[in-house]
């Protein structure tokens, strides 16, 4: 198959792009750069031994995208490119609605215009909003959400449902995410923030390499058992993996007719802590990670993780590695790669 990868070169789009390699596809890359490397779709060749097509455009480029899904012959689309920063979000919300919601518009624009209408879309468990209760189910509503990077994402889901509506010949995987982290085994690409990092896991890296002093917590006081958020944590591998079942749902519509709008959670239905994590991560890495707690940020929520059942029984796919797996890539993604994917300073 075909596949258009849009910021195929961000952290989650560079290993779904191995995994597509890996699995005999074509698959051709678009990323403006403005959160990610060229580097690595350089790694991503030395990791499957074989080279993604690269464009260097944006996804609100109609015209370039049309140009390119005609050109190269393009199947199905995996939708990446945005920006993903909850507290960043509430900072910047028209740069968030400009990159996500009308970025989307772009792309659909140009799939119909060039007669692709498979798509596998990069969601948010936050589009369940803020009163949803936990776990969090797919057959759940839509709801209100706490920051414009949620807003976001449920309004292109709110866009796709009334195009597969309008349209029966749409085949939409809406891929909600939980909280993706570490990186390939290889480690030869991670995630690599730019900026103080608004994830947890980097920020955490970070500290224990030496590139920050310490690490803040954003919240002591939360109704958790110690006080810090909890969120349900997987790895980006699993996570990868989550979108090749997906397009393979996607393929098994019959010609003319699309399986509409489904929505499948990709998580491990299990919560851990931010203080979790920091001890779990000193216990595997050896490596001392100080930390303070920090007011709370706003558009944070306490505690959500997702029912995975659904990924399981409609796609095939469930999480497979365990915290201390993702922890320990982690680290050694970052201990390889100091500065990230820049050259360490001489």
């Amino acid at each position: 198959m075909n596949v258009l990868v849009t910021g195929g070169a961000g952290y989650i789009g560079a290993h779904t792009v191995v995994e597509l390699l890996q699995a005999d596809h074509q698959v051709t890359v678009l990323d403006n750069l403005c959160n990610s490397s060229p580097i690595a779709l350089e790694r991503i060749a030395r990791i499957t031994g074989q080279r993604a097509h690269f464009i260097e455009g944006d996804v609100r480029d109609t015209a370039l995208l049309t140009q390119v899904l005609q050109e190269r012959q393009v199947n199905a689309v995996i939708h990446f490119a945005g920006l993903k920063a909850v507290g960043e979000s509430v900072q910047k919300p028209i740069a968030y609605y400009d990159n996500n919601v009308t970025g989307s518009i772009s792309l659909l624009k140009a799939m119909t215009a060039a007669g692709v209408r498979q798509l596998v879309f990069s969601s948010s468990a936050t589009v369940y909003g803020p009163l949803a209760p936990v776990p969090y189910r797919e057959d759940m509503p839509l709801g209100q959400a706490s920051n414009p990077y949620g807003s976001s994402k449920i309004m292109v889901e709110q866009i796709l449902a009334d195009l597969c509506h309008a349209d029966a010949g749409w085949s939409v995987a809406a891929l909600r995410y939980f909280n993706p982290i570490g990186a390939h085994e290889s480690g030869l690409i991670g995630e690599d923030p730019q900026g103080i990092p608004n994830n947890l896991l980097p920020f955490v890296t970070q500290v224990a390499v030496g590139r920050r002093p310490e690490l803040a917590i954003f919240g002591g006081d939360y109704d958790t058992p110690d006080g810090t958020c909890i969120r349900d944590y997987l790895h980006v591998v699993d996570l990868a993996r989550g979108h090749l079942s997906a397009l393979q749902k996607l393929g098994q519509a019959t010609a003319g007719t699309g399986l509409g709008l489904k929505a499948w959670n990709l998580g491990t239905g299990q919560g851990t802590s931010v203080l979790d994590i920091v001890r779990t991560f000193e216990t595997v890495t050896s490596r001392p990670v100080p930390y303070r707690i920090a007011p709370r940020r706003a558009g944070d929520l306490a505690a959500f993780w997702a029912d995975a059942a659904l990924a399981a029984s409609e796609l095939g796919w469930q999480a497979t590695r365990t915290l201390e797996d993702m922890l320990r890539d982690a680290w050694r993604w970052q201990s390889k790669n100091p500065q990230g994917y820049q050259p360490e300073a001489s």
